[in-house]
């Protein structure tokens, strides 16, 4: 797919969309906008996190981020978005940004089959991975994901039709940068507000502009992606299957 699509509002209220992501806020920073559209439209959303857990943060000040706190930040994001259902597959701090070190079979076998959450179990229409970045977490996600999401009959077993990465504000940062082109945008304007107030649930993982995390350089983010579509702010996506 090469030329850019933009997602109709009859499509997207027709959607059971699965995010799976690495932590408790990639969620919001890639998708936040998209699943309060596909709600407000009457489509469910159901959220994989992988993995919250104990962080010291170079914040200027040595905090250290408790990984229960993520996990309450995350419960009011949920409730905010009016989310469907989520599930946090690893909360304990040796597993925190180490889904590296984990076995991409076990992985897999949570997103596809063992979370509450997983694709066996809510048989979603369209499914959302991180897209790769310098990451480490990031990048088992995807390849976990991406292999949870192969074709199979759909007969035997659930086979989403629709998979897409979404972006994230580090991608700037990554040798593999040339591999996200979007070619899949959804229009968030009527969104945006929704989208930087569920950013700011996340108290402990934001910093201030101009940091690339901060609330302000997102609102950028998402407007010049609306720019590259010509209205007020979008979240782009790389669209990798789509059946009709």
């Amino acid at each position: 797919m090469r030329t850019p699509v933009e997602v109709s509002d009859s499509f997207l209220a027709s959607q059971r969309l699965l995010v799976v992501s690495p932590h408790a806020d990639d969620e919001s920073f890639g998708c936040a906008g998209t699943i309060s559209k596909v709600k407000k439209l009457g489509g469910q959303v159901f959220v994989l996190v992988m993995s919250v857990g104990n962080l010291k943060l170079y914040d200027g000040k040595k905090n250290m981020v408790s990984g229960d706190t993520r996990c309450e930040e995350f419960a009011k994001v949920a409730e905010f978005l009016q989310i469907d259902d989520y599930d946090i597959a690893f909360t304990d701090e040796r597993t925190h940004l180490r889904l590296d070190s984990i076995p991409q079979r076990d992985l897999i076998s949570i997103i596809e089959r063992d979370s509450k959450v997983a694709i066996d179990r809510v048989r979603p229409t369209m499914v959302a991975l991180p897209a790769i970045s310098y990451n480490q977490d990031h990048v088992a996600t995807f390849k976990a994901g991406f292999t949870a999401c192969r074709p199979h009959d759909p007969m035997v077993k659930s086979f989403p039709g629709i998979v897409l990465s979404y972006d994230n504000q580090t991608l700037f940062w990554n040798v593999d940068y040339d591999k996200f082109h979007p070619n899949l945008y959804v229009d968030i304007s009527d969104y945006l507000d929704v989208k930087l107030k569920a950013l700011s649930l996340h108290k402990s993982q934001l910093r201030h502009s101009p940091h690339h995390c901060s609330i302000e350089n997102m609102e950028y983010l998402a407007r010049v992606r609306g720019h590259e579509i010509s209205v007020k702010a979008a979240e782009a996506y790389v669209c990798h299957r789509f059946v009709l």
